[in-house]
């Protein structure tokens, strides 16, 4: 794509990523919907810890494409999905715009490209889990 704008305008601003090297797994109301091996951890400056999983390892089928993006000047435009949820008293319901991925990051953040990252600090019941 491109170089990041908001790393060559705040170079001191830090996103780190680094392979977990453990199992890595969401639970949504006590279902598995995420469960992986290959999960990057980003640290980024002012913002709580995001594991990013690949898209093979997400229950895809739970998912639903958003119109709502989002642009970081670090990563790049986020795109969002909503995720069905099975409420505990056997209703259901949607969280919207509850997981993200970035389809075409910016040069410095490719190893997070087509990867979903999950909103375990907006929604209550999305719990993740490193085994």
């Amino acid at each position: 794509m491109s170089k990041s704008p908001g790393h060559q305008k705040w170079p001191e601003h830090k996103v780190i990523e680094t392979p977990v090297g453990q199992r890595v797994t969401v639970e949504l109301d006590g279902q598995i919907v995420a469960d992986s091996g290959s999960v990057i951890r980003v640290d980024e400056d002012g913002s709580p810890a995001r594991y990013y999983f690949p898209r093979g390892d997400v229950s895809m089928d739970k998912l639903q494409a958003s119109d709502t993006t989002s642009q970081c000047p670090f990563k790049g435009t986020a795109r969002y999905f909503s995720l069905a949820a099975q409420g505990g008293g056997g209703g259901s319901g949607r969280l919207e715009d509850a997981v993200w991925s970035y389809e075409e990051p910016f040069d410095e953040h490719q190893s997070l490209k087509g990867r979903l990252a999950f909103y375990d600090d907006k929604y209550r019941n999305i719990h993740v889990h490193v085994a």
